[in-house]
């Protein structure tokens, strides 16, 4: 995938970079048939309190149904475009199966218009093919696995991810996912050979504000004013700013030690004295009128 670059005719331009959507059709409305509406809530619950912060505005959105459980069995489907999906990182593929009706399916790494995939225990080991994952050879990577069979998947979805399949034993697969976990998945859950696509997602740079609030995210201000668990590293040096400071002069005074050369000489006393002295002056002078 490549990444797009604009010229700095703004500030916000200089900055900002863009998919270059290799692949994908730019023009194409997405299947009505696979289309539901997607209700905004900007963070509230029934009764209209803000239950989730920094959501809210935004674009309208339609929500595209994806296929994750893949349970279309031994039925072959051809791609008929990639398209982009605003609820989420990673393309989206549209499949038309023989006896006429549509999928989408998510698009690994090197799947591309016209390509056939298949869900099946028999079906070979290429990127869109989906199998239990007691058909599918130890070391394959794999993306979009399901934790309990027939529920769909539920792992390894965004853009640019994948697992690896480390062992087989006890009816279990052990699946190292992208985080370096290791988990235990039942054989008879399903998974989709390959890579998912959109690799490039990471490396973009959003560029300005505005980007963010057209993907309905509202950005939470950081200011002294708020508790140091909403700011996180930025608490900690507020915390180091206000404490409070150490009437001592040095630590060099402190420890007893001697570093300074004695200024004050017998029967001596300092013109201005020091704030912290005070009590000391009201018991040496007489402070009364």
């Amino acid at each position: 995938m490549s990444i797009k670059v604009y010229k700095p005719t703004t500030p916000a331009r200089r900055q900002m970079t863009v998919s270059g959507f290799d692949g994908v059709d730019k023009h194409a409305k997405p299947e009505k048939s696979l289309l539901e509406v997607l209700k905004k809530n900007s963070g509230r619950n029934s009764y209209g309190r803000i239950t989730v912060r920094h959501q809210g505005g935004g674009n309208r959105q339609k929500y595209r149904v994806i296929d994750f459980k893949r349970n279309k069995i031994d039925v072959p489907a051809k791609v008929v475009r990639l398209e982009y999906d605003p609820n989420r990182s990673a393309f989206i593929a549209l499949c038309e199966y023989e006896d006429g009706e549509r999928r989408y399916i998510l698009a690994p790494v090197g799947l591309s218009t016209g390509d056939t995939v298949l869900s099946s225990a028999a079906a070979d080991i290429k990127p869109g093919n989906a199998l239990p994952l007691a058909n599918i050879p130890v070391g394959t990577v794999i993306h979009n696995i399901e934790l309990y069979p027939g529920k769909g998947a539920q792992l390894v979805r965004s853009a640019g991810v994948s697992a690896q399949l480390m062992a087989k034993e006890g009816g279990m697969a052990q699946i190292r996912l992208p985080s370096g976990e290791y988990r235990k998945v039942r054989l008879e859950c399903m998974a989709t050979i390959g890579q998912v696509g959109n690799i490039d997602h990471a490396n973009i740079h959003i560029g300005k504000a505005g980007r963010k609030r057209h993907a309905r995210r509202r950005t939470a201000p950081i200011s002294s004013s708020s508790s140091a668990a909403t700011r996180s590293k930025e608490g900690k040096r507020n915390e180091q700013k206000y404490q409070e400071r150490p009437l001592r002069r040095s630590r060099a005074a402190e420890e007893g030690r001697q570093d300074e050369p004695e200024r004050k000489q017998a029967g001596h006393q300092d013109l201005v004295p020091r704030l912290y002295d005070f009590p000391v002056l009201c018991r040496t002078y007489d402070c009364r009128p």
